[in-house]
């Protein structure tokens, strides 16, 4: 890491300088911070993560409703490097994820490498230097050889458009922005949206509130969430003995193998999934009119399929009551939907939106200028795209984490991350990258342009005949085109980027008059 301030001539703001730069502190970007530690990169001078929060967590810094806790298993959703042997329940609250990161972030040293309250607001490449310069909300500029963002596909929450939203008297807020401050004891609460949040939002609190309404557009596939708590003598086993983890870790690894044959589409498997869920749907929901509220009329797998045990049992209780009839508008007092009688008001105090995120819309609203001028989101305008999901034609020494086509519907994401943070490593490796050597404009590493389209028309070929393209959700674009899902296995994916391949990219060395323009 250096200070500079630009020397003789001209003046210029002082700049933090580092090999690497990481925008985002969730599993991606600190993952991205474990990898070139463990690669030997040294916390500060080579790796900084900047994060806008202030602390560490991602998504699990940022969600912490009631109820919110991990659906997938924590052997799993762990990095493999890291087993954590403390897990208390095979399903974590977010607290504990957050808290495993936290521990990681001691254990690999990389604390000196944050800077947290730092909200990057745009990074552009200049070519005469061969460096990234980032820009943050209070005026702090830092450069870097690399930049690697990992904001994450999940990290802007949707807010609906519903007439009379911002006129609601009550508290209202996102789940991804829930307020603790709020009592929900005693009150009568509205949740607009049926998804992940939802099912984990709405057993929480039925019970507390008075009155629970749920206002569902679209029923979710379910399955069960086969959760337990950890006794002490399954944590002692996990912490003493050899390999104990990484069994349990395979053995759930096998079952994902097996939801994920099913979410795309393969046909025993997804015969056995939706058995397990129909079956769930009858014996948990004996009530034939509700039962027809819960049961999805779209192919499974279309939308996100979401775990849950506690989900239709909350929906029975008297004091929760499913509303499926469309949302009109949203007065002071409640939320008003139309049905063929009418209109009807369903008083409420608090006003939950578990309305998903901006999936699609990656890197959003940070403003990312390549080589030439080109602007990120004007190259994405028709959807985001990027060869193995990481990396840009145009945009030079760019890698991104969880990019384009690169979320999983079934599987860990940290599976994910950890492939793509070893393909950076290599991107460093290619670029001459040492850790702990002079900083300096050096060489210059670009996807071929067509590579990354043949890339792109093979992921979009497979994907065209994907259940993702069978209804609208959160995966696609309003064109219709799918960003974020990758279509084949995780064990492909990891395969695919395995090993960089110096055939894909086009390496250019700065010209003497380059390193010296880097360096001053």
């Amino acid at each position: 890491m250096t200070i500079a301030d630009g020397g003789a001539g001209p003046a210029r703001e002082a700049v933090e300088r580092c090999r690497v730069l990481v925008v985002g502190a969730g599993f991606g970007g600190l993952g991205a911070a474990f990898a070139l530690r463990r690669a030997g990169y040294r916390a500060d001078d080579d790796v900084l993560v900047l994060d806008a929060a202030d602390r560490v967590g991602g998504v699990w810094r940022d969600n912490h409703y009631p109820g919110c806790a991990c659906d997938i298993p924590a052997m799993l959703y762990s990095y493999s490097y890291a087993p954590n042997p403390a897990w208390s329940r095979r399903f974590p609250p977010h607290h504990e994820i957050r808290a495993y990161l936290e521990r990681c972030v001691d254990d690999f040293d990389v604390r000196r490498s944050l800077r947290l309250g730092t909200a990057v607001e745009s990074a552009a490449w200049d070519d005469a230097r061969g460096l990234w310069t980032a820009r943050t909300a209070d005026g702090r500029v830092f450069e870097a050889q690399v930049l690697v963002p990992a904001v994450g596909q999940l990290s802007r929450p949707v807010v609906p458009e519903i007439p009379g939203l911002d006129g609601f008297a009550g508290p209202a807020f996102h789940t991804a922005r829930w307020d603790d401050a709020v009592d929900v004891t005693g009150r009568r609460v509205a949740v607009l949206g049926t998804g992940a949040s939802a099912i984990q939002v709405v057993p929480a609190i039925a019970g507390r509130a008075a009155q629970v309404t749920v206002l569902q557009r679209t029923p979710p596939w379910v399955l069960p969430k086969p959760d337990r708590r950890y006794g002490p003598v399954t944590r002692w086993i996990s912490r003493h003995v050899p390999g104990a983890t990484q069994v349990q870790r395979g053995g759930f690894w096998m079952a994902t193998v097996v939801t994920g044959r099913a979410v795309r589409g393969k046909a025993v498997s997804s015969r056995a999934v939706r058995w397990l869920s129909t079956a769930q749907r009858r014996l948990q929901v004996p009530d034939p009119v509700l039962r027809a509220k819960v049961t999805p009329d779209y192919p499974m797998g279309c939308k996100r399929v979401l775990f849950t045990g506690t989900w239709y049992p909350a929906l029975r209780r008297p004091d929760v009551d499913l509303v499926t009839d469309p949302v009109v508008r949203v007065t002071s007092t409640g939320v008003v939907t139309r049905d063929a009688g009418g209109e009807r008001e369903h008083p409420c105090d608090v006003l939950v939106l578990s309305t998903g995120f901006a999936a699609t819309e990656i890197l959003v609203p940070l403003q990312v200028t390549g080589r030439d001028g080109a602007d990120l989101h004007t190259v994405w305008a028709d959807g985001a795209r990027a060869h193995l999901g990481m990396t840009v034609p145009r945009f030079p020494n760019l890698v991104v984490l969880y990019g384009p086509n690169t979320n999983t519907g079934n599987t860990s994401v940290v599976f994910f991350l950890e492939a793509q943070c070893r393909y950076l490593v290599q991107a460093l490796a290619l670029l001459g990258s040492r850790p702990g050597t002079p900083l300096d404009g050096g060489r210059r590493l670009e996807v071929r342009a067509d590579v990354e389209e043949r890339y792109d028309a093979e992921i979009q070929t497979r994907l065209a005949s994907s259940v993702w393209t069978a209804c609208t959700s959160w995966y696609r674009t309003a064109s219709g085109r799918v960003v974020t899902n990758w279509p084949g296995s995780a064990g492909e994916y990891r395969r695919r980027t395995a090993r960089l391949d110096p055939a894909d990219f086009t390496v250019t060395e700065a010209s003497a008059q380059q390193e010296r323009a880097a360096v001053q």
